[in-house]
Order: C-alpha cells, then structure tokens, then sequence
C-alpha cells in the first residue's frame, strides 16, 4: 500500500493550522515527503511530527496546501464530501421558498470545501472550482450537487483568474444536464435572468441579497442612483419597493439591456427607469455639472484591488468614486458604499470613504455596516471570507 505523502511545517509554523485556519502558505513548509500530485490528499505534520490534518496540495500556488479537516481519524473520499455538501446545503435551507429560489450553496473554506463555489439559480447549480483540490474531484461534484440540492442541471464557470494561480486552465460549460446558457431566478418575489454562461462571478451577485432588501426599504418615492448596475439588481429592488425614479449606469450595454427586459418581464413602471452606459467616473462629473441630486445612491464597484499590490491604486478609485458620489446625495439621502475587493478591510474602506466625505465636504453619519448575504457565511477561523464591506450612510438633512 503506498504511504499517504506527507507535508512537514517549519519549526513554530503550526499556529495557524491549529487555531484551524485553512491554509498553508509555501513559506511555511519546510519539506514534502512523497510525490503527490496537483490535488492529492496529503497529511499536515508540525514539524515535531504532531498530525494536523489532512489538506490538498497544490504544487504551483502560493497557498501549497488547503485543509480538507483538522481531525487525524478524518478519511478524505467521497463519503466525506458528501456529508460536507450536504451540511452546507442544510444550512441555506430556510433561505430558499416560493419568493426566493436562489442562493450560494457552498462558499469554499467558510464552508469547509476549499476551492469549491455553487450558487443556486431555480433548478441549477452553478459550480466554480477554484483550487488544485476543488479540481481533483471534478468528476464527482456534479453527480454529488445533484443529489444533495435536488437541482436537475449543474453548469461550471471555472474561469476565474485565480485558477492560474493554481497551475489550472480556464474551463466552462454544462457539467450535468443541459442548462440553458440564461436561466430564470426570483428573489424578494422579483424575477431575474441570469447569464450563467458568461455572465460575471456566477451570473449574478448573490451576495448582495441582504443590501438589496436594506435598499428597498430605503427606496419609497426615491430618486435613486445605481452606479455600477450590472443588469440591475438594486434597480429592480428600488423599483419593486416604490422608487420615484432610477438612473442605472454601467460600462456594459448587454447587462444594461438585461436590466430593461426585468423591468418589464416583472411589470413595473419602465417610465421610472433610465439605464445610462457611461464610464461611471466620468458620468458623476457630469452629473454633478448638471446640478443632480439623489435621495439614494448605490455604489457596487467591480473589484478595484485583486491583490495586496494594487492597495494603494485601489484606495484612490474608492475615494474618487465616493467622493464624486457623496456630492450628488440630496439633504438627508442615504448612501450604500460597498468593496468586494478582499486586500481592502473593513478598517481601510471606511478610512477610505471617510477621506472621501471630508474633500467632498459632506456630513454623513454610519447607520449600518454591511456585509454579504446571510448565505455567504464567514467562518470564525478564516477571516478572508469576508471579502464584502460596505457602509450604510445618511447626509445630514439640510
């Protein structure tokens, strides 16, 4: 029988593994015992030899090891994976009903499978492999998603860059079934399209599920300004909840004109809708040059700051885009800032946007400071989950 390959830490490079963080950094291995393969099982040994779990290795990544389980009796097979999809499944189920029947099923280490991301549209599930070990199973996850979720077609969109960094090609299509390229979703009672085929992250944000529903409540006869709409998701929300006016501005005419079709696919007033395709940098100069004014303004930029090297450029399009968007807030408005880049914390964003307050001169007070969506949990032990912040803030009226 051949031996399980073994990784070994440097002296005193255990910590993290034993406060059950998930990863092992290459700095951290001092050797590796066996020829395991992109993937492959592997025990975590202190270096004094002490188990600590068993994780994937991943010979081409920074991040040589994702821990698959802390418990030396674990076995890592399918059963395993299983009992692990299923809990995460479990756990969303009060989330799904008749006017919500889509959500994240899986959010990777969070939900103890690395690498791995499924998100639920209606009947289909929609999978990401995003690590040497997600990939070593790809055969199985199909079949196993099927079975746990009860959904009838499974789409993967590997093709995020960060598969690169694991040595892994880009990949994309149906992986179980025959998904159609468009599928069809409802949140809060309001039906979507959504493009999983090429589509961003999954086809939408579901991660703003929670944000969504904070800005209905906030929309009532509202003059609102959605910059960076995608295909329009706080848009409809607004419109659903009883918005006076909405102006959405993106780069992408496609995701503009998808918008247009939810608007009236789910009757609501068109009238009350413009879509804008505009550089939104640029749009908010001229906005404010035309004297414009918003009792609720949204921004969901894309991700300015992929890495720890992009930080610093990344700080001044938050603050300019903050800046630019707190000049046109009306007297007692309501702004939803958000980052979803994973290098900027929650301290930085909001030293960030306060910056951009004080050039822009605005008074705002913090009402809330948001996050993801409730099925896009962020376990204690892993705190780079968090990857979505956000602030709730509200200009002194005049």
């Amino acid at each position: 029988m051949t031996a399980t390959p073994r990784l070994v830490l440097k002296p005193g490079r255990e910590k993290s593994l034993r406060h059950r963080h998930p990863w092992v950094f290459s700095g951290a291995v001092d050797r590796i015992e066996g020829t395991p393969g992109p993937g492959e099982t592997i025990a975590l040994l202190a270096h004094d030899g002490a188990m600590l779990g068993w994780g994937a290795f991943s010979p081409e990544s920074q991040i040589r090891a994702r821990a698959w389980s802390f418990e030396a009796d674990d076995r890592i097979d399918e059963a395993f994976l299983t009992a692990r999809l299923e809990r995460a499944v479990s756990r969303r189920a009060g989330l799904l009903d008749a006017r919500h029947d889509a959500c994240r099923l899986v959010h990777s280490e969070s939900d103890d499978l690395p690498g791995l991301i499924v998100d639920r549209y209606g009947d289909v599930a929609v999978m990401q492999l995003l690590s040497a070990g997600a990939e070593k199973w790809r055969a199985f996850w199909p079949g196993a998603l099927a079975k746990a979720a009860g959904v009838t077609a499974v789409y993967e969109r590997s093709d995020a860059e960060v598969r690169s960094l694991e040595g892994l090609e880009s990949r994309s299509g149906p992986a179980l079934g025959s998904p159609p390229d468009v599928v069809a979703m409802r949140e809060a009672g309001i039906a979507y399209e959504v493009d999983i085929a090429k589509g961003q992250k999954t086809g939408f944000f579901l991660d703003q599920r929670d944000n969504r529903a904070l800005a209905a409540s906030l929309a009532k006869d509202a003059s609102v300004l959605n910059l960076f709409c995608y295909t329009g998701g706080f848009t409809l929300a607004a419109l659903a909840a009883g918005a006076a006016s909405t102006l959405s501005v993106d780069t992408s005419e496609e995701a503009l004109e998808a918008g247009r079709r939810a608007v009236a696919a789910n009757g609501l007033d068109e009238s009350r809708s413009r879509w804008m395709n505009a550089d939104v940098f640029a749009y908010l100069r001229r906005l404010r040059d035309e004297g414009r004014k918003y009792s609720l303004v949204i921004v969901d930029p894309p991700k300015f700051a992929p890495t720890e090297r992009h930080v610093e450029r990344a700080a001044r399009a938050y603050k300019d885009i903050n800046l630019w968007a707190m000049k046109l807030l009306a007297p007692g408005g309501h702004l939803l800032t958000f980052s979803c880049s994973g290098a900027i914390g929650p301290e930085l964003f909001q030293k960030i946007v306060a910056g951009a307050a004080a050039d822009a001169r605005s008074e705002l007070e913090i009402r809330g400071r948001l996050a993801a969506s409730r099925d896009h949990p962020v376990s204690i032990h892993f705190p780079e989950g968090e990857y979505l912040k956000g602030l709730w803030l509200t200009a002194a009226a005049a």
